[in-house]
């Protein structure tokens, strides 16, 4: 299968690294937003062709499919233009950064009858997988997940230590893992939601710290608290509480609530989340099937997202 990449930053570079481990998937292009960048990372990872024109790599010969990670505000943009290419896409999340445009990449995605997904690697991590098993054998059920999300972001950098072109958000982009993971494991919808923020950056004009708190139907609660103000440990942090014991991921790894290591090698076939993700991607495209973490499933998210930002909006 050959695919081309969108985007040269942080997570490209993730998706690079991952798909080295996948058999029959071939990256043949690279379309990035910056040249310099963009060269260097066809270079590192052998990519024979790059642009900056996400149509020019497009068109270059036996694509099948495109991976976007590119920045925030034309992840919308760019999955319609690449379906409406005739390539299958997964967008990184968040697949847009308004309820309105999520919609029209539904739309498009129906209209298209394309594989479209979206990077909700979390539902893929191997800790995250082996508590879903054992909440869909009803093992444990959830109580309330106390969730951190935590970064030191004070200037405009990626994960790299880039400047960035764009800002990023802690609603739209981070709180966007958590609340599809919440709907994800309990398998209910959300169906309340409260919020607040704190004092937006001067320079940058965003909120650097939130707390958001979710309900679903049968009561099962999230606390999720995030920040772009914490000089420690970086990352998001899950504690699931359960009526049947504790559970702490962070990432690929679990640890009970005492801390003690739970053996999650056997979940899947890597315990890389992001290929995990990625394999699923490609194996939907093979089967000609709905991926897990389909756009029109993230969809969902998108709009307790959109709820939550009408209640810091009339909080404000």
């Amino acid at each position: 299968m050959k695919i081309i990449m969108v985007g040269e930053g942080a997570f490209g570079h993730k998706h690079l690294d991952a798909i080295k481990n996948i058999e029959n998937v071939e990256v043949v292009g690279i379309a990035g937003g910056e040249e310099q960048s963009t060269r260097a990372t066809a270079e590192k990872y052998g990519i024979p062709e790059w642009t900056l024109d996400l149509q020019d790599a497009l068109a270059l010969p036996g694509v099948e499919a495109a991976i976007i990670t590119s920045p925030t505000p034309i992840h919308a943009s760019q999955a319609i233009e690449v379906m409406q290419a005739g390539k299958h896409v997964m967008v990184e999340i968040p697949m847009a950064d308004s309820l309105e445009d999520a919609q029209r990449v539904c739309d498009v995605q129906r209209e298209t009858g394309l594989v479209a997904m979206a990077g909700h690697t979390r539902r893929f991590n191997p800790s995250h997988q082996y508590l879903n098993q054992k909440l869909r054998a009803g093992e444990i059920r959830i109580q309330q997940m106390d969730v951190q999300t935590y970064f030191f972001r004070r200037k405009n950098l990626n994960a790299l230590g880039q400047p960035r072109s764009w800002t990023d958000h802690l609603l739209w982009h981070h709180a966007c893992h958590t609340v599809d993971l919440f709907a994800y494991q309990t398998g209910e919808e959300i169906v309340d939601v409260q919020a607040m923020q704190g004092p937006k950056h001067p320079e940058l004009g965003i909120a650097m710290d939130m707390s958001i708190l979710m309900k679903t139907a049968s009561g099962a609660l999230c606390t999720l608290s995030l920040s772009f103000n914490n000089d420690g440990p970086l990352g998001t942090f899950f504690r699931y509480i359960c009526d049947n014991g504790t559970y702490i991921a962070r990432y690929d790894d679990l640890v009970d609530g005492n801390e003690n290591a739970i053996d999650v090698s056997d979940v899947d076939v890597s315990m890389n989340g992001i290929e995990l993700q990625d394999r699923e991607f490609f194996a939907a495209i093979r089967e000609g099937r709905e991926p897990n973490a389909s756009v029109n499933q993230a969809l969902a998210a998108m709009k307790v997202l959109d709820r939550i930002d009408n209640v810091l909006g009339e909080k404000s």
